[in-house]
């Protein structure tokens, strides 16, 4: 039986809390909160858990994980103290690791000084069956050689916004949604290099709603990206990738998988034609796998992904493009 903590009781701590109480090898022990209202809902819907209210108060409690669920622009100074204060050798951080690849870079740093421990980013899509069955399609070369991908993260949440202060608390369109299409294409594909930025749009100076770019892998497969929270007819949001090789195209985003080949013949795959199922439904299986391989993890003393490391390359990834994003915009 592991014992668990989470920092954060938002939406997100609210979803971890609720799939971590079903998994069987988990205790969930505490819950830091720093709203007292909203410790006060915990302690009604959570009454297994000790309440707390600073992260310093998860001390002495004999934690084995810790999952951090509080803002992005927190995420630093919260793992920071759990690593200093010794609160928990293993961290599950809800994405993006941190508000800017330094913070990431210095994170990573300090958990890989520990002898030991397991790490992870949030990043759920990665188990995602769609996004599973495009990574075994990828894998087992039923595209042959892949040479170019398109990637997109869209979605309605401020379209017609006249003002960023609501999208300034979540970052940036890439931080809080793209940053989902740069991971799978990592996982996909490789380590990424930037190319080029072909277009910013910001509702207001400093925040960054609608981008496109272009970047690449080492061995010049070419890949473009476009972001936006800004457009019409995406009620929920979609993540979506289109790739290109010698054999035929396959698209994937949340919902099926598609793959055409240069021989006439095609496949369709729907999500519940993948075995779509999980113990416990909340917010989508994706999340409920998720936690069951960081939990899996801890069981076996041994790594997962994407760890800090991988959610590092996507950080810095997505600072470039901002930067020059808000240079376009001045």
């Amino acid at each position: 039986m592991k014992r668990v903590a989470i920092v954060g009781l938002g939406k997100m701590g609210l979803l971890h809390a609720s799939l971590l109480s079903v998994l069987p090898e988990v205790e969930l022990v505490a819950i830091c909160e720093q709203g007292a209202l909203i410790r006060r809902f915990g302690r009604k819907v959570l009454g297994g858990s000790k309440m707390v209210g600073r992260v310093a108060e998860l001390s002495g409690l004999g934690l084995d994980a810790i999952f951090v669920t509080t803002p992005p622009s927190s995420h630093f100074g919260v793992v920071e103290a759990i690593l200093s204060a010794n609160l928990a050798p293993n961290i599950f951080v809800e994405k993006p690791l941190a508000a800017s690849g330094a913070e990431s870079e210095e994170l990573c740093r300090l958990i890989e000084k520990q002898a030991s421990g397991t790490n992870m980013v949030g990043y759920n899509r990665r188990f995602a069956v769609t996004f599973g069955k495009a990574k075994e399609i990828l894998d087992e070369g039923s595209l042959g050689d892949v040479h170019s991908f398109q990637a997109h993260a869209y979605s309605s949440d401020f379209l017609g916004a006249t003002s960023s202060s609501n999208a300034r608390s979540r970052g940036s369109v890439l931080r809080d949604l793209g940053c989902h299409a740069v991971d799978l294409a990592m996982w996909f594909f490789g380590a990424l290099q930037l190319e080029t930025v072909e277009a910013g749009a910001m509702v207001e100076k400093g925040s960054v709603d609608s981008v496109s770019f272009r970047a690449a892998t080492r061995d010049g497969l070419a890949g473009e990206f476009k972001n936006s929270w800004c457009m019409a007819n995406y009620r929920l949001p979609e993540i979506g990738l289109t790739a290109s090789g010698s054999k035929g195209i396959m698209r994937v985003n949340d919902d099926d998988v598609e793959l055409k080949l240069k021989t006439g013949n095609e496949h369709l795959w729907r999500r519940h034609d993948l075995n779509d199922d999980a113990a416990f439904f909340l917010g989508g299986t994706d999340y409920f796998r998720e936690d069951e391989a960081f939990v899996r993890a801890l069981m076996n003393g041994s790594g997962v992904e994407p760890s800090f490391r991988s959610a590092v390359a996507v950080d810095q990834l997505v600072d470039q493009v901002e930067e020059r994003a808000r240079g376009h915009g001045r």
